[in-house]
């Protein structure tokens, strides 16, 4: 696997794609710098080679040339957290960008416009993926969370590259993933949330013979205890995949793999922070009741198999965390995650609502890594191959 380590960049130009698709506020202001932070220390790397710098994002999903998708937006803050000035230019490719990246000297960073802005770069067009490689000698993929899609400027482009390599944020994120599914300390356990069995079935699918434990927890779990027999009132279920359910329980024990659903609820008579509150026992919720956290009870035992873990993954919140009453069982998991790593297990967290959650709660810098791509993290997870990998590895 070539790195950016691999690569000295004196006097060359790197075309770097990165993920600045930051969100901002009705001022055109960045309002959560994560990404920018993320791509830092490769662009910072070619620099100190003395190597100049061509970034290359999308923002949003704009339909044509929108003002408010426009990257200068994030000029300000991209200088702020780099520490040297970034220039922009308002094209991607074309006589302005060519221009641009012609005139850029040594230790300077150059912003081109949103990707997007361009149909054939969703597309996977030739021709587009083709002008942007003219505007560098060496391509740096450092863009994780667009690696899944095949996409101008993440998969086809590197065929035009002599030099190209992964940048230190991608070669994090896949080294991560390999910890855990290639080459783990045992015992492996891996934490599965969120709210829809369906939407986790090949994940799940694909690790049961890598993990010895498997956490279920969140909306997904009452799938399973109604496919067992359970009653769980009004929570969240997908009855057509009930069988599913029960062959994922039928396979795992095949495999000697334990799986761990929720003994008990937290439970509500309605989908609100201000809703009547109770407990029940998993498999005894009343109607008229919905189960939306996990109780004491499922939380102790959780913890119990957490502690006992070398490698951690967790992908899914363990009950409705946006709403404070729903929260704690989510606050629980990630206290025993961080209790576990510091212990000495590895824990990798991924996936949109898990990593807003560590966030949330401060757990981000007690755990080993946070996944910056939950998209992708989800298709490696599935053992899936992808392209914006495959293109630097090819």
């Amino acid at each position: 696997m070539k790195t950016i380590n691999d690569i000295n960049f004196k006097d060359k130009k790197a075309l770097v794609r990165v993920d600045f698709n930051v969100p901002l506020n009705d001022d055109f202001e960045v309002t959560d710098t994560t990404r920018i932070h993320a791509a830092k220390d490769t662009i910072i790397k070619i620099l100190e080679d003395e190597g100049s710098v061509i970034l290359m994002s999308h923002l949003g999903r704009p339909k044509g040339n929108q003002e408010e998708f426009s990257l200068k937006h994030i000029v300000a803050a991209a200088t702020d957290i780099l520490g040297v000035q970034v220039k922009f230019v308002e094209d991607t490719i074309g006589d302005a960008a060519q221009q641009a990246a012609a005139n850029l000297q040594p230790c300077e960073v150059l912003l081109l416009e949103n990707l997007r802005f361009h149909s054939e770069e969703t597309a996977g067009d030739s021709a587009f993926a083709k002008a942007l490689s003219q505007l560098g000698n060496v391509y740096v993929n450092d863009a994780f969370g667009t690696a899944h899609r095949a996409h101008a400027s993440t998969a086809i482009i590197a065929q035009y590259f002599e030099e190209k390599c992964f940048g230190h944020l991608m070669t994090r994120e896949i080294e991560s993933l390999n910890k855990v599914l290639e080459t783990p300390d045992q015992p492996v356990v891996a934490i599965l949330g969120g709210a829809k069995v369906s939407s986790k079935i090949t994940v799940i699918e694909n690790i049961l013979d890598k993990v010895d434990d498997l956490i279920i927890a969140g909306g997904m779990a009452y799938t399973f205890i109604k496919a067992q027999g359970g009653k769980i009132g009004d929570s969240l279920c997908e009855d057509d995949k009930m069988g599913l359910a029960l062959e994922i329980l039928e396979k795992a024990k095949s495999k000697n793999t334990n799986i761990h659903l929720p003994v008990d609820a937290i439970t509500a008579d309605a989908f609100s922070e201000h809703a009547t509150m109770d407990n029940a026992a998993i498999d005894e919720i009343p109607n008229g009741w919905m189960g939306l956290d996990i109780g004491e009870k499922s939380r102790s035992e959780f913890h119990t198999v957490l502690m006992q873990a070398k490698t951690i993954l967790w992908n899914g919140p363990a009950g409705v965390f946006e709403l404070e009453p729903f929260s704690h069982g989510t606050i629980s998991l990630g206290k025993s995650v961080a209790a576990s790593t510091a212990a000495g297990a590895f824990s990798l967290v991924g996936g949109g609502d898990s990593v807003a959650a560590v966030k949330q709660f401060g757990f981000d810098n007690q755990v080993s890594y946070v996944s910056t791509g939950g998209g992708a993290m989800l298709e490696m997870l599935e053992g899936k191959t992808l392209p914006g990998i495959a293109a630097i590895l090819d």
